[in-house]
Parts: structure tokens; C-alpha cells; sequence
């Protein structure tokens, strides 16, 4: 089990060097120069003082340098925490403007991803031995699953929120409250995390469903499920046996399917103008704001990676043939 691990560890170290490359080269190949924005926004009229401003802020953010040296000098700083100052909000560090839109991005994304997850197994489970459901969540499923999470976000907010006005369409929480840990604040959070919720949960909840359904109709007709039937099992242990089997694939699906969703979720936070990572990403491109840019790409590859680090780990715990498979390796 520890040459398991090793080697994923070094896989996945190997895929988190390649991303933050990838992460550093994307905003200096993007066109553009967020120092001449952040002087456009200065509005400055003196040419002496324009010019000074340029070469401080040029200074100050290392875009002086070479490019392999700022290569060098983001993975020094990286390691040690340092994500840099953002362009947007300065002189924030990034670290702070990211910390607070990554709490609204994981009440969005994990509630989502989990319950969508148990309740779609669930659903496909039930569909595929009583033709009545089946006949609804098949559909019904085919249809959220092909559905695009922004527009089903627009759509959401357009029917419950603009033309029945049951639920705001935009924010984390109302304008006119201040976050505390009051009832008021907790519930404007609620009303506007139910939308941008509801339209990641609905779009993952009919492909998880429809993956099940069909698992469970090839686990039903295996020679296992056969063999059990002919000696007289009765049904529900069959669909016990046939269940644990089809799960295992299903969580296989979720460590693929983990970047799909996160895209999403970042597509829908901005449909809603939803305080996350999402609308950070959004903010950062349209400042030109090459730092936020990394550190947002950064916490969201590594926590992508975590994740399907965690699902890994998970797997080897529920499936005894891998480790019936690790331990005739060892041997």
C-alpha cells in the first residue's frame, strides 16, 4: 500500500508542478498590462509622474525581471506562501482575497457535489428495478445532464427569481446587512446560495442518476447475480450485492467528473454575481490582474488534486480487490 501511495503522490506532484507552470505561463501570455491598468485607473495627467508610477509598480511586481527569473522568483515565493499583491485591490495580498471567496465556493461546491452525488445514486438505484420511476428519472435525466450549468443558472434566476421573486439573483448575502452571526445575516446567506446551489445540484444529480441506473441493470444481469438467483437468493440481496458493486464506478466517475463540476460552479457563481472563486477569476481578467490570476488558478488545481487524492484513499477503503491487488503485488 505504501508503493500505492508513492506512486500517486508522485503523480500527482508531478500534475501539481505542470499545472502552477501552466498556472504562471496563461496571464503572461494574456494580451495586455496590468500595470498600465492600474495607472489608467490612477488617472494621472503629469508625464513625469505617470512614468515614476510605472517603473515603481513595475519594480514592485517583478515584471522588470527576465522571464525565467520570474519563474524562479513566483516558485521561491510560492513555497513560502506568497502569492503576491493584487492588482485589483491594492495593495491586498492575494492570500487575503482569496480567503474571503473561498468559504462561499465551498458552501456552494461541496454541499452540491456530495448531495447530488448520494441522492443521484440513490435515484438510478430505484430506477432501474421499478419501470414506473424509471421511465421518469431516464428522461428527466438525460435532459439535466445535457443541460449547461450557466444556463440553467439563467433560467433559475430568471424564473424564481426575477419573475416570481421568491429568491435574489445576485450577491452572497443583501446588500444593505453586514456579516455577522445574526439570524437575518444567516438567512440572507441562505436565500442567496439556493439558486446558484440548486443549478450545480440538478445538472450533477441526473448524470450521477443515469450512470447508476444503467450499473445496476449490468450488475443484475451478471453471472453472479444469476448464480445467486438460481440458488434461491432472494431479490433484495441480490440488488445489495449488485449496488456495492455499481458504486464503485460511480466513484471513480466522481474523481473524473471533480473538474467538470468545479467548472461549473465557477461558471454559475458568476451568472449570480456569486462572491466566489468564480467572480474572483472574472474580476482578476477583466483587471488585468496577473497574481490573483495564479493564486486562484493555484488554490483550485490544488484543491481539485486533493480531492481526487482523498476519492483514491476512499476507493482502496471500499473496493477489497485493490487491496487483495496490493497485497499479491507485495507478495
Amino acid at each position: 500500500m505504501r508503493q500505492y501511495f508513492g506512486r500517486k503522490l508522485l503523480i500527482y506532484g508531478l500534475t501539481f508542478f505542470v499545472a502552477v507552470t501552466v498556472n504562471w505561463m496563461i496571464p503572461r501570455f494574456m494580451p495586455g498590462d496590468p500595470v498600465a491598468s492600474m495607472l489608467a485607473r490612477a488617472r494621472v495627467s503629469q508625464p513625469e509622474a505617470l512614468e515614476a508610477m510605472r517603473a515603481y509598480y513595475t519594480n514592485l511586481f517583478g515584471l522588470d525581471e527576465p522571464l525565467w527569473r520570474q519563474y524562479l522568483n513566483f516558485w521561491a515565493a510560492l513555497l513560502h506562501g506568497d502569492f503576491g499583491i493584487s492588482v485589483w485591490v491594492f495593495p491586498t495580498p492575494v492570500a487575503t482575497v482569496i480567503l474571503g471567496a473561498v468559504p462561499y465556493t465551498l458552501a456552494l461546491m461541496i454541499p452540491a457535489v456530495l448531495l447530488s452525488w448520494v441522492i443521484g445514486n440513490r435515484l438510478g438505484a430505484f430506477a432501474a428495478r421499478r419501470k414506473v420511476l424509471d421511465n421518469t428519472v431516464l428522461p428527466v435525466g438525460y435532459v439535466l445532464t445535457a443541460t449547461p450549468y450557466m444556463w440553467l443558472a439563467v433560467i433559475l434566476a430568471w424564473g424564481l427569481g426575477v419573475v416570481a421573486g421568491i429568491f435574489p439573483v445576485a450577491g452572497g448575502y443583501a446588500f444593505s446587512l453586514r456579516p455577522t452571526l445574526s439570524l437575518e445575516f444567516i438567512g440572507s446567506l441562505l436565500l442567496h446560495w439556493a439558486l446558484p446551489f440548486a443549478s450545480l445540484f440538478l445538472v450533477a444529480l441526473g448524470g450521477w442518476a443515469i450512470g447508476m441506473r444503467n450499473m445496476i441493470i449490468y450488475e443484475l444481469e451478471s453471472d453472479y447475480s444469476n448464480y445467486l438467483a438460481a440458488l434461491g437468493a432472494p431479490q433484495r440481496l441480490i440488488r445489495k450485492y449488485a449496488f456495492r458493486n455499481a458504486v464503485l464506478p460511480q466513484i471513480t466517475g466522481l474523481a473524473l467528473q471533480l473538474g467538470v463540476l468545479v467548472a461549473g460552479a465557477l461558471v454559475t457563481e458568476i451568472v449570480f454575481s456569486y462572491p466566489g472563486l468564480g467572480s474572483l477569476i472574472l474580476k482578476a481578467i477583466q483587471n488585468q490582474d496577473f497574481f490573483l490570476l495564479q493564486g486562484t488558478f493555484l488554490f483550485i488545481v490544488l484543491g481539485v488534486l486533493i480531492a481526487n487524492f482523498i476519492i483514491d484513499i476512499v476507493y482502496v477503503v471500499v473496493d477489497p480487490r485493490t487491496r487483495a491487488g496490493m497485497t499479491g503485488a507485495a507478495a
